[in-house]
């Protein structure tokens, strides 16, 4: 399934993507694409749900139908720091022994086509393409062996990063640096696990104004997505609706040269095989 949440902003109201391409609306079925929505026995329910069944919403998804974050109430935002090897090394850092980990607040999450604010007396805003996980079954101290049985689904995650206060400010601070508002656009949709075979076989890319700057694939991680979710479980209780984004390939703005950043007015266009397309221009704040 194609999991979706539609509407004006702070009203989005849950979907999902009909095999036509277009949205349906789940509202008088659940709530929201969030919480116990998101775990095993949740998901088996809509999946046995007929489609055609459900009222179609008018419009065009990401064409005249906004869509919003994908996911509801996400209460962690957690990302992984350098995970392929070949970004490290565009970033003058070495290969983690163990996972990079740090944090997006969640007042950063916005939809995959809404703007990208520039931060006031920003010059090094960078874009990042990254797979994210959606955890659906939470729990602690998880195996690797069951690692995937707590994964909902997948779906395209821009990690947008200030560079400047990133590494720079206070003596680097990532948290500060990659937290601002709409640093964070998740979607369009959450693509259920079952649908994902592999998702270390995923290519995934980004573009600035019709430029291809990324172009990688998830298997080159340091770290993979069974790994990770097992990782971060020995540190923190994983819970329903929390966005683990694994990191981004080689191509950010930091790694040119020379290197070039965001300033509004720019187009940005990103996406992931199978898990759809992000588009946004960039805004100053």
């Amino acid at each position: 399934m194609k999991l979706l949440r539609y509407g004006p902003r702070g009203q989005e109201k849950p979907g999902l993507l009909d095999a036509q391409g277009r949205v349906r609306d789940l509202s008088a079925v659940v709530p929201d694409i969030a919480g116990e929505v998101l775990t095993t026995p949740g998901l088996a329910r809509l999946r046995g749900i007929d489609p055609a069944s459900l009222p179609l919403v008018d419009g065009t998804p990401q064409q005249d139908l906004r869509l919003g974050p994908c996911v509801g109430r996400t209460g962690k935002f957690i990302c992984i720091g350098l995970n392929y090897a070949d970004h490290a090394a565009e970033s003058n850092m070495p290969v983690p022994r163990e996972p990079v980990v740090f944090g997006k607040w969640t007042s950063a999450i916005c939809g995959p086509n809404d703007d990208v604010e520039i931060p006031r007396g920003s010059t090094r805003t960078d874009w990042e393409v990254e797979l994210g996980v959606v955890i659906g079954t939470g729990g602690r101290y998880i195996d690797e062996a069951d690692a995937m049985d707590h994964v909902a689904g997948y779906c395209v995650v821009h990690d947008v990063s200030e560079r400047e206060i990133q590494l720079e400010r206070g003596g680097g601070q990532w948290d500060k640096g990659k937290g601002c508002d709409t640093f964070g656009p998740i979607g369009p949709w959450l693509v259920t696990a079952d649908e994902v075979p592999d998702p270390q076989q995923l290519d995934l890319w980004l573009e600035v104004d019709g430029h291809r700057y990324q172009d990688g694939n998830t298997r080159t991680m340091v770290f993979g997505v069974r790994q990770l979710v097992s990782y971060l479980s020995r540190f923190m209780s994983l819970q329903p609706g929390d966005i683990i984004a694994t990191g981004t390939p080689p191509g950010v703005g930091l790694g040119q040269k020379p290197p070039k950043y965001l300033v509004a007015g720019q187009a940005v266009r990103l996406g992931i095989h199978g898990l759809g397309e992000q588009r946004q221009r960039t805004v100053q704040a």
